[in-house]
């Protein structure tokens, strides 16, 4: 059996997450792990189950998303399938499900595609690395909502086992073709 893992990353940390994934699912499924930028020429009907991850970046997702999910969404919604958003709002408990976590509710919510399963994780904060004006801002953000402020910190908020407890999720699913 085989998964493809898409993803759209802003700093990294959703291709982390879709790497974490395809090394937990080593044995269970071969999988093929792609950025959705480069997914033009995949063909979704090689693959037993597929899995969309994408990160939240000044309250959107890529378009880069929405796009693939317009364009393939009859053969997805033929397919067992997984989503997962990735953003720094889900650092709060009571942000990380995909009911509670305002992004991920109003993506689902509007979406021609309707995954098997879906889920939030944290993402990570990055202020060395980022650009002047996204430090600014997402500094701002931060302080809005309580969040780290301190420009030299970087802080992963992922939480790694509810990552593994949803690659487990992906091959359940993908056993009920």
């Amino acid at each position: 059996m085989k998964a493809l893992l898409l993803y759209s990353t802003t700093d990294g940390q959703t291709r982390a997450i879709a790497s974490y994934i395809a090394n937990s699912l080593q044995g269970a499924l071969a999988c093929d792990v792609v950025d959705l930028q480069d997914a033009g020429a995949v063909r979704l009907a090689d693959y037993q189950v597929v899995a969309l991850g994408a990160s939240i970046r000044y309250g959107h997702f890529n378009p880069v998303l929405d796009k693939f999910v317009r364009q393939h969404a009859d053969e997805l919604n033929r397919l067992p399938t997984a989503f997962y958003g990735v953003n720094l709002t889900a650092r709060k408990p009571e942000k990380r499900t995909p009911q509670t976590n305002p992004y991920v509710r109003k993506f689902l919510l509007a979406s021609p595609w309707k995954p098997t399963t879906s889920a939030v994780f944290a993402g990570a904060l990055r202020y060395p690395r980022y650009r002047w004006l996204d430090k600014v801002m997402i500094r701002f953000i931060m302080r809005m909502t309580g969040g780290e402020t301190d420009t030299s910190k970087e802080v992963e908020y992922t939480d790694w086992n509810e990552v593994e407890r949803f690659a487990q999720e992906i091959a359940r699913i993908a056993g009920k073709q």
